[in-house]
Parts: structure tokens; C-alpha cells; sequence
């Protein structure tokens, strides 16, 4: 399986074939750059120390450091484990400096997203992605129709979201604390904490949910 030239013990199972050899030079240190800066910007934005990070990934604390300064060869192998780690796709740790300046999504082609870990159960709200799937943030639009609620299947997971409502009622649990709230309302919490929505209105809700890393 192709690889980046490495001290590092072999093993690339499960590693994308369409990533070739990069050879040593210019390139290589370009590309080391790249994948440094993007570990150490996503590393900092999910709140994770080093040692946290090294942990995860199962790499040592001094080759992470190395690596977030643009120093160090790793193994796709490797990369692939920060990437979990981080919650991020490998490609973004490959072509984080690619990406264009800006992306247009239009209203007629927003991707509809699945419900959250594919839960058939939450299939009745309406997703769509209003930013590039290969970004480091997320805005989803949302419509929850009334009666709903995801009460007793809520969600955990890296990050942090910001939700504002546009239209309609939403409530809101994050922990132990419940939050109606109204159109022009916002509610920022931290994902790690179990977090569910309700619809108590007689309408649909209309909602903006910016959340980042990725969460879909």
C-alpha cells in the first residue's frame, strides 16, 4: 500500500489507495507544513492538549510536536489515526491549504445530511448543508416539524455548536439544563455534553446550526 517514507513501524491497513509516495524534497516539506498546520488549528478549535491528542491518535507527544511544526515524515497510517482523533476527514489533513477561498452552495443544491449516526427515528427533520463538505465548520439548516423530540436518544460528540432559531419554537436540553427558545434566539453549547432537541409548537421550526469540527 503506498505510504509516506517513514521511521515509523509499517502497517497501512485500511489506508486510501489513492494517496501515492510523496517523494523527499520541496514537495514533501510543503506537505508536512500543510498537515502540521492543519492538526495544530483543529487541535486547538476541539479543545485538546498535545498529551490528549498523542493519546488518542497513539503516537508519542514529541513526534506530534515535531509533526505540528512542519517537521517529521508520518505514515498515512498515522495520519489516519489523528484524523479520527480529531473528527476530521484524512483529506483535510492532506489538502488543508487547497481549499478555495470561498464556496457557494445554492438554495436549490443543498446536500440533504442523514439523520445523526443514522438513527431512522430522527429521519422526520429536514437537513440541509449550507457549507463545502470538506470544511472545518458546518451551518445546517434545519426544519423540525411539531410534536417532535429526540428526548432519550441524545447526542455527545467533539465540538462545539451554535443553533439560532428563525421561525417556530425549539426546546433546547444540553446536561441537565432545559432552554425554550423563540425566533432570534441563539444557544451555544458544548457538544461533549448530552444535548437533544424538541419541537413543543404546533408549527415547524426553522432553524441555523453552526457547528464545528464536523459533526456529520
Amino acid at each position: 500500500m503506498p505510504r509516506m517514507p517513514t521511521g515509523e513501524s509499517d502497517g497501512s491497513a485500511g489506508v486510501p489507495e489513492e494517496f501515492p509516495d510523496v517523494p523527499a524534497g520541496d514537495g514533501n516539506e510543503g506537505l508536512a507544513s500543510t498537515v502540521g498546520a492543519t492538526v495544530r488549528t483543529t487541535r486547538r478549535v476541539v479543545g485538546l492538549t498535545v498529551e490528549a491528542l498523542a493519546s488518542r491518535a497513539g503516537v508519542s507527544t514529541g513526534a506530534l510536536s515535531h509533526l505540528e511544526r512542519g517537521q517529521g515524515n508520518p505514515s498515512l497510517q498515522t495520519l489516519q489515526r489523528l484524523a479520527t482523533a480529531l473528527g476530521i476527514p484524512l483529506v483535510q489533513l492532506l489538502q488543508g491549504v487547497t481549499a478555495p477561498e470561498h464556496h457557494v452552495v445554492r438554495a436549490g443544491q443543498r446536500p440533504r445530511l442523514p439523520a445523526p449516526g443514522g438513527d431512522t427515528r430522527d429521519s422526520e427533520v429536514q437537513r440541509e448543508l449550507l457549507t463545502p463538505s470538506g470544511g472545518r465548520l458546518q451551518v445546517i439548516r434545519s426544519e423540525v416539524p411539531p410534536g417532535f423530540s429526540n428526548e432519550g436518544r441524545s447526542y455527545r460528540h467533539l465540538g462545539q455548536e451554535c443553533v439560532v432559531v428563525l421561525s417556530g419554537r425549539l426546546r433546547v436540553s444540553v446536561g441537565q439544563e432545559v432552554v425554550d427558545l423563540s425566533p432570534g434566539d441563539t444557544i451555544t453549547y458544548d457538544c461533549t455534553a448530552a444535548h437533544w432537541w424538541s419541537n413543543p409548537g404546533t408549527e415547524t421550526t426553522v432553524v441555523l446550526g453552526a457547528v464545528t469540527p464536523l459533526a456529520f
